[in-house]
């Protein structure tokens, strides 16, 4: 595949986590967010795009979600746990989608605020129609999700490669 592939990448924040007597890492899903999770993954096949990969944080709400979502797509991407999204500032968001193998086009990362917000206001240096209006007024709530496109190699993802053309919440 070219580096110069139109590549795509969704961002998803994890559905709506509870607040047990428990470390912030093992925090489960509450009970909406297990509803949430699944209208999600829906709305993530209504977009058509076919995911080579899936880099998901470690926190078991991260992974609940996945495992709610995933469900609902017409194909499971190969899924990497990855313990550098857990906590990740923009920095080491960037680093790790650097990272990201050039046969991969179209990429799903499934984590935490306020990484996903401010990695989606940061690749983004173009946006179609009101979708950063939408995103920053939301704030990128739980279950929410953005999909912007690049031109180029995972290694050249930086501020401003991208365009946002897509952003969801589950509670507009």
């Amino acid at each position: 595949m070219s580096v110069d592939t139109p590549r795509r990448i969704v961002l998803l924040r994890h559905a709506k986590a509870d607040w047990p007597q428990v470390s912030d890492h093992e925090r489960p899903l509450a009970e909406r967010g297990r509803s949430d999770a699944p209208v999600a993954g829906r709305k993530l096949a209504e977009t058509g795009i076919g995911f080579d990969l899936a880099l998901c944080s470690t926190a078991v709400r991260t992974r609940e979600t996945w495992k709610l979502a995933v469900q609902e797509l017409p194909e499971r991407p190969r899924t990497v746990y990855e313990d550098r999204l857990y906590e990740a500032s923009l920095g080491e968001l960037i680093a790790l989608l650097n990272d990201v193998p050039d046969e991969v086009s179209d990429l799903l990362v499934i984590g935490h605020n306020p990484g996903m917000h401010a990695l989606a206001d940061a690749l983004a240096g173009r946006a179609e129609g009101d979708t950063a209006t939408r995103m920053n007024r939301s704030g990128f709530p739980t279950s929410a999700f953005a999909v912007l496109t690049f031109d180029g190699s995972w290694k050249s993802v930086e501020h401003g490669v991208g365009s946002l053309v897509g952003f969801w919440t589950p509670h507009d």
